[in-house]
């Protein structure tokens, strides 16, 4: 086999593996993405939002667009597949705040409809700061670090779940399938960025991965300890 021969089996390795690492990433983040589902069949039926907030969701929509727009060929080249992953994402948290806006009362419809244009003018203005005052290098370090504090804030939010649980002792908030689809997710980003070299990616889904086996070791430990407090035997008087 000649030395051209075995680079180009080389290569097709290395981008087979990228490929698979950021479809892998997609799928699992597809999860996360449908995990409020069963919420919002509830809200549907009740034709009633309760006490569930609406504030996830915003959030995580200016999330998927910043994210979303890394992703594109004019910010960076050859990661396409963080660009897929955000507008499935962007779309799913559009269908779940129309529904709050659908049934919610007239004062959360408000503040949810003020957020939504707010995070539309971000976004814009994201844009239009990004394509009119750099480069395409420095748009993709600006956007970039943009995506980076977006990201890490969005993987720091389930340690608040985390102080609940061991506040609790009680696993009751912590789905395991949740927790498990969100290290994967980040695991497979953090793959995926590593074999494109690209700072951007790799780095808030290692500390996405780091937060993911925390919480999956918390949910272990405390699911443990609940399985073996309710098998212990009842002392009757």
């Amino acid at each position: 086999m000649t030395t051209s021969a075995l680079q180009s089996n080389v290569l097709s390795f290395y981008d087979i593996c990228t490929f698979a690492a950021g479809i892998a990433g997609n799928l699992f983040a597809f999860v996360l993405f449908v995990s409020p589902i069963p919420t919002f069949r509830r809200i549907t039926r009740n034709r009633s939002t309760e006490q569930f907030s609406g504030l996830p969701y915003v959030y995580t929509l200016l999330n998927c667009l910043i994210c979303f727009w890394y992703g594109l060929p004019c910010v960076s080249y050859g990661v396409f597949l963080v660009a897929t992953v955000n507008s499935i994402g962007a779309i799913f948290q559009l269908l779940y705040i129309t529904l709050f806006l659908t049934f919610g009362d007239n004062a959360r419809r408000l503040k949810i409809c003020g957020l939504l244009i707010g995070v539309f003018a971000v976004f814009g203005l994201i844009i239009y700061v990004s394509l009119e005052m750099f480069d395409h290098q420095s748009r993709q370090t600006f956007i970039g670090y943009l995506s980076v504090a977006s990201l890490i804030s969005m993987f720091a939010s389930p340690l608040f779940i985390i102080n609940l649980v061991v506040r609790t002792k009680s696993v009751e908030f912590m789905p395991f399938h949740l927790s498990l689809a969100t290290f994967l997710m980040s695991i497979s980003f953090f793959a995926y960025g590593l074999l494109l070299h690209d700072f951007f990616i790799y780095i808030p889904n290692g500390i996405g991965s780091v937060l993911g086996v925390i919480q999956l070791l918390v949910y272990a430990y405390y699911n443990k300890r609940s399985r073996e407090e309710s098998s212990l035997p009842l002392l009757v008087s």
